[in-house]
């Protein structure tokens, strides 16, 4: 096998191992109560790492992929029949790096690019009810409960004539429900969500790629330190998410689970950042990887 299709074969994995990296992220008090009528900026930093844990289709041994992300978020605060609600988007520079053990020869593959851009609509319709930032320390604590729809563009890089690729050239939709009860210095996050995939028609030569739907369930115990202040313990499991290629399936199933936690510290009404780790506890196939970030977030 010629050099270019050992590496062609690492991008199959590395391609694979990205999508796990952000589909699979904790994402602790996304349905609490805030404010309306606010605006966020954030910027953050993504490290992730770790062995891959391939496709049985792909013959690749020792294989370990690095890769670092630089992340510009926003999002609003505003009501929605009464209730408090939010929208966000991200952008994202992604750089990977890899290499794997292919009989007994070294592949590598590095690339950088632009993922697919994101967009979320998330309104808690029960227990949350819209205030501004000067009535809502007079809020009570209680049960809040929500919806969200988040999309994925096929806006970021792809190359077709290359597998290691930052964007997915696929359509994702992923509709979620979810809640939190807060009492006194404690919430009890939990939530769930399916990711549903558009074909690829565009995938490496000139393969059609389809994925099945993957479901995702994560529960956070977050703890309030003090003003501005709060340490989440996070777990999920997902699973689902098989490919095929041209109609054959690639026995890649996803059942994994991750395990994380994260701090968040406010400077005061404007500034604050938020430090996060994760790292994966249950593999069959991706996963295997840790990863640590630190976002930067402004309000006003």
């Amino acid at each position: 096998m010629t050099k270019f299709s050992k590496i062609s074969l690492l991008g199959i994995t590395a391609l694979f191992w990205h999508t796990q990296v952000y589909s699979q992220d904790l994402e602790p008090r996304s349905y609490t109560n805030i404010p309306i009528d606010m605006h966020f900026l954030a910027l953050g930093y993504l490290h992730s790492e770790g062995a891959l844990s391939p496709s049985p289709s792909v013959p690749l041994k020792d294989a370990h992929l690095t890769l670092d992300a630089a992340v510009l978020g926003y999002a609003h605060s505003f009501a929605l029949a009464g209730s408090s609600s939010k929208f966000d988007m991200s952008l994202s520079r992604i750089c990977m790096a890899g290499s794997a053990n292919y009989q007994n020869d070294i592949v590598e593959a590095d690339r950088c690019g632009y993922g697919d851009p994101k967009m979320r609509l998330t309104w808690n319709f029960y227990g949350a009810q819209a205030l501004q930032r000067k009535d809502f320390a007079k809020s009570k604590d209680g049960l809040v409960v929500g919806s969200s729809l988040q999309l994925s563009l096929p806006l970021g890089t792809y190359d077709e004539d290359k597998l290691i690729n930052a964007g997915a050239n696929q359509w994702v939709f992923r509709p979620g429900i979810g809640m939190s009860y807060r009492v006194g210095n404690w919430y009890y996050d939990a939530m769930t969500s399916i990711r549903i995939y558009s074909d690829n028609d565009e995938f490496y030569n000139q393969v059609s790629l389809e994925k099945q739907a993957q479901y995702t369930f994560q529960a956070h115990v977050i703890y309030s330190i003090g003003p501005g202040q709060w340490v989440s313990l996070s777990g999920n499991y997902f699973v689902g998410g098989e490919t095929s290629k041209n109609g054959i399936d690639a026995d890649d199933a996803e059942d994994n689970s991750r395990f994380g936690l994260t701090y968040s510290l406010a400077f005061n009404q404007h500034h604050s950042m938020k430090l996060y780790a994760s790292t994966g506890v249950i593999t069959r196939i991706g996963n295997d990887f840790d990863t640590l970030g630190l976002v930067w977030q402004y309000a006003f």
